[in-house]
């Protein structure tokens, strides 16, 4: 049995953010997961953590992209500037845009980087 897709209008809206992190030297994307998660919880709580539905989409060379929905957003900028620190190392995201697709963030924000490409995840 095969799922059907969603249509469009069905769908929950979502927003990129292209962001990049200023400091700690070669941070790895696992750490940095688990402080933004650590920030959300802390900053909102598990329920409104769960209802931000942050995600990071991909990471790589101090620059990438969390996805969130599109109600939501403002607590998810609160929850990436609450990153203070990596590892023990301070830290700053510094939030680049916001776009409705990963590929406008990418091309906009990102430019001159291949930091997220559906092609190569699959």
């Amino acid at each position: 049995m095969k799922l059907k897709v969603l249509p469009p209008t069905l769908r929950q809206d979502r927003r990129y953010f292209a962001f990049e992190l200023i400091g700690g030297n070669r941070t790895d994307r696992s750490d940095l997961l688990r402080e933004i998660f650590s920030c959300a919880s802390s900053l909102v709580g598990d329920k409104g953590s769960s209802e931000c539905d942050i995600k990071l989409l991909d990471f790589e060379d101090s620059k990438g992209i969390v996805r969130c929905l599109r109600d939501r957003m403002d607590m998810t900028r609160a929850v990436l500037a609450s990153v203070t620190s990596v590892n023990g190392k301070p830290v700053i995201i510094h939030v680049l845009g916001i776009s409705g697709t990963v590929h406008g963030a990418t091309t906009k924000y990102l430019e001159g980087c291949t930091v997220y490409s559906p092609e190569e995840k699959t």
